[in-house]
């Protein structure tokens, strides 16, 4: 057990540093977080969480407070431009010890749960992190805003561009995929009883997902440039004039679209690392392993992050040593996640009109059995 008198930092208050700090707290380790912007706001879209991340919240205590707040839904479908299945997930026997699969919840809504968990005199904001000084047994960290702060052990949930793990690996940058996406919450019920599915086609992709409260979760991506000004520019009308032979759906969807839900922002992960632990700083989430959400399981796999540096932290009395074993049980599971979701980017956002039929002449085929398998091994959890 970690002694009493170190102390801890988690740079980042978004889902994986809040999860981190409560699931700390719960192993008697208090925890200070640190977070750049001036409050902690809840913001973004719809999110799915899996069951792996659900089983997270279990252990937590903390999804009788989170399932009441979402949907869980039924079954993933993939589907033609033309509205044609391709290929269905049922996901309701996906379930891993009751723990619903497929739950989406709106971003923000999590975001309060995980807030309400956590003292307000434990998280400071306005504190965007402008260097550090890592020293044998402490840690200097350098604000923008002119102040420090000392700090025995550190833990660096802040995000893909991640200020500490840029000074701790600095050839490790942001990649882009090839495609960027835009992402809106509307009001509707006109999906409420469906589940989530993503049309494929040569022009783009267009995921829909039901929220709670009469709520859809929908995004949009599409091969260009990188930080291209004119995708920047989009509007609702120039995505339907980009998805307009797509299937009924998707215009019925943008047209109650309105411009100012539009969140828009490029697709980038980063190369798996080498490390995650760097003696007394330890990488989480988006920091340690950012991957495309093709497979739904870049939150997630922050979720697990959390048990597991938890579960570590109260199996060692040196956090070094913690670090390292979290670091060695999440090396593997998490390189292979952004590798695959990166394939399976490649493989959604295909513009080639022959490969797009043989492409989904081959998802057609695959048996349900296989499809299940692979999908539970994506769920499985070692805690």
């Amino acid at each position: 057990m970690i002694q009493t008198n170190e102390t801890f930092t988690i740079i980042g208050g978004g889902i994986a540093g809040l999860t981190a700090a409560i699931a700390l707290a719960q192993k008697g380790i208090k925890a200070t977080i640190f977070e750049a912007a001036p409050e902690v706001k809840p913001v973004g879209a719809g999110i799915l969480l899996a069951a792996n991340a659900m089983l997270a919240y279990r252990r937590l205590g903390i999804d009788s407070d989170i399932i009441p707040l979402g949907k869980q839904l039924s079954g993933f479908d993939i589907l033609s431009s033309a509205g044609k299945l391709i290929t269905r997930t049922d996901t309701t026997f996906l379930s891993v010890d009751d723990a619903p699969d497929n739950f989406t919840i709106h971003r923000a809504v999590l975001h309060n749960v995980l807030l309400s968990k956590i003292p307000a005199t434990s998280i400071h904001t306005s504190k965007r992190l402008k260097s550090f000084e890592q020293k044998e047994k402490e840690i200097v960290l350098h604000f923008e805003d002119g102040t420090s702060h000392v700090t025995n052990y550190l833990i660096a949930a802040d995000g893909i561009h991640s200020p500490v793990r840029k000074q701790l690996v600095a050839e490790s940058v942001p990649r882009y995929a090839g495609y960027t996406c835009w992402r809106a919450v509307v009001n509707t019920n006109q999906f409420n009883k469906a589940g989530n599915s993503e049309t494929w086609g040569p022009k783009g992709r267009f995921g829909i997902a039901p929220l709670a409260g009469d709520k859809v979760f929908w995004f949009a991506c599409i091969n260009a440039p990188q930080n291209d000004a004119k995708m920047r520019s989009f509007k609702v009308a120039d995505l339907r004039r980009e998805f307009a032979s797509y299937h009924q759906d998707i215009k019925a969807l943008l047209d109650q679209t309105p411009d100012d839900a539009l969140i828009w922002s490029d697709i980038n992960d980063i190369r798996p690392l080498q490390h995650f632990a760097f003696n007394n700083i330890v990488l989480i989430g988006d920091a340690a392993h950012a991957t495309t959400p093709n497979m739904g399981q870049g939150a997630c796999q922050a979720i697990e992050d959390a048990i597991v540096l938890a579960d570590e932290l109260s199996r060692h009395t040196a956090p070094q040593e913690a670090f390292k074993c979290f670091e060695k049980r999440r090396l593997a599971r998490t390189r292979d996640i952004t590798n695959t979701s990166w394939v399976l980017g490649r493989m959604a956002q295909m513009e080639n009109s022959l490969l797009c039929r043989l492409r989904n002449i081959f998802l057609r085929s695959l048996p349900e059995k296989f499809k299940q398998t692979q999908v539970r091994r994506v769920l499985k959890v070692d805690f």
